[in-house]
């Protein structure tokens, strides 16, 4: 159906119609929702070149995709932009995609926002103390960070999980099955979530009197063959932990492969606590021994900054940043046992 049709169906002025399909606040709300519904009803949609022009938005959304190797296959970055996508697609938005290299990411984000090619932008991979923030701040283009960074004031817009809380809960639990020793394999060092994760730990481990030996520490990306060649060191060395806290449930499918070609049994022998992203290929419950889990789902986390970004990008009088911290549960399972007596 074209414009000129709706117009003569409902008998309101092409221009009415247009108004009330892109927001214009002096369309009354009764007659916004009646053509709302009558164009879902004939599947009419607004020619994007016209809406473009009359909004002065490009109903778009962009993003920095890493063109490193690694993230070729990796499924944490898959999900969140599923995530994103199951809000943009609900809005009508679409996704703006620019690679770049880690060193040329502020260019790429120049870019983004000079083309006029974008309404808003997220960004993701935060370290500490990033000059991406202070950059995208400068801009004055809505944008949302995945994630926090350490060493900033936090007045910019962001959704993030409580890593530090999520993994220091985890170690108290282990603590209280008696455990001294207990290993870390995290994300890359850089990166602030890895950073608090591991602050978590270390907080732990100090009220009970204990500490993280950095020898049973490994960073890395977060692939199954760097959880098995990380778990596999720490087991080859002195003073073997009795359990292990795993970034993420594919860090987890390595190491436990490891365990079991150091005829350990998960569980009794060495216990594990992995992160659970909700990854639909990876669920924990479905490992030979059940993983126990701090869990928060990547897939919402990039739904809710989608749909918050889209919010920011269609309003236009501004308010307080965004700023959402998420608690991840703690979900028990045959994975984590009582310390067995040392050797």
């Amino acid at each position: 159906m074209k414009l000129k049709e709706l117009s003569a169906l409902l008998g309101l002025s092409q221009t009415t119609i247009s108004r009330a399909l892109n927001g214009y606040p002096e369309v009354n709300e009764d007659t916004r929702q009646r053509v709302l519904k009558a164009a879902e009803e004939t599947g009419y949609k607004p020619n994007k070149a016209a809406q473009r022009l009359a909004t002065g938005k490009a109903g778009s959304i962009g993003l920095i995709m890493p063109t490193a190797p690694e993230h070729s296959s990796d499924m944490h970055f898959a999900e969140f932009q599923a995530g994103l996508a199951d809000a943009a697609i609900n809005r009508d938005f679409h996704f703006v995609i620019m690679p770049a290299h880690r060193e040329n990411e502020e260019q790429a984000i120049r870019w983004l926002v000079g083309s006029s090619s974008v309404d808003g932008y997220y960004l993701a991979y935060m370290k500490a103390a990033d000059p991406r923030i202070a950059l995208a701040k400068s801009l004055r283009l809505p944008f949302v960070v995945h994630g926090r960074s350490i060493g900033l004031d936090e007045d910019y817009p962001y959704l993030d999980v409580d890593n530090e809380g999520a993994f220091f809960n985890a170690t108290q639990l282990l603590l209280q099955l008696g455990h001294r020793r207990i290993a870390l394999l995290n994300g890359p060092a850089e990166l602030d979530f890895a950073a608090r994760r591991k602050l978590g730990l270390e907080k732990a481990l100090a009220q009970a009197g204990a500490a993280l030996d950095p020898l049973h520490v490994r960073h890395s990306f977060m692939g199954d063959e760097q959880g098995y060649r990380g778990m596999r060191e720490i087991l080859s060395g002195p003073d073997r932990p009795t359990a292990v806290l795993c970034a993420s449930t594919v860090l987890a499918l390595g190491a436990v492969r490891a365990m079991n070609e150091a005829g350990l049994k998960l569980g009794r022998d060495m216990s594990l606590i992995a992160h659970d992203d909700e990854l639909p290929l990876l669920k924990p419950e479905n490992f030979l021994t059940p993983l126990t889990t701090t869990r928060s789902s990547l897939r919402a986390a990039g739904k809710r900054i989608g749909e918050r970004l889209i919010a920011m990008i269609n309003r236009d009088s501004p308010e307080p940043p965004m700023q959402e911290l998420w608690k991840a549960e703690l979900v028990l399972r045959a994975s984590t046992g009582p310390a067995p007596r040392d050797r």
